[in-house]
């Protein structure tokens, strides 16, 4: 669908934005969030949700829904980067979530728009 919004998401970055002691379980902490995106009133018509380092035990990759689950083979951020960047290739806009600075800036220059995490936060609700 060209044209059409994709939501990419840093779960790392997401997860970090609350102290609610994610810390201690990243898998569970990315098994909450897989589950709120499901649920949420977010805009777009894929949501990609990258996971990386022990949070990937929680959610296994692939799509369900409108939420697409891609596992990180290395760091985080050259997952999102690449995600982003096929999409606008594809003629997508993309709208990356994400509070790495370095990350937005790469992100902006392939195209890509970037909000905070307390963007995606406040959709999801308490």
């Amino acid at each position: 669908m060209p044209g059409g919004l994709t939501v990419v998401i840093d779960a790392a970055n997401v997860v970090g934005a609350k102290a609610d002691g994610w810390w201690k379980d990243r898998a569970g902490a990315a098994v909450r969030l897989h589950e709120a995106l499901l649920v949420a009133d977010v805009p777009g018509e894929e949501i990609v949700l990258v996971l990386e380092g022990g949070a990937k035990a929680g959610v296994k990759p692939g799509k369900d829904a409108h939420v697409r689950v891609v596992h990180a083979p290395k760091d985080g951020d050259s997952t999102i980067l690449a995600e982003a960047r096929k999409r606008v290739g594809k003629g997508r806009r993309v709208l990356a979530v994400t509070a790495d600075r370095a990350l937005g800036a790469n992100l902006h220059g392939v195209g890509a728009d970037v909000v905070g995490p307390t963007w995606l936060l406040d959709r999801l609700g308490p």
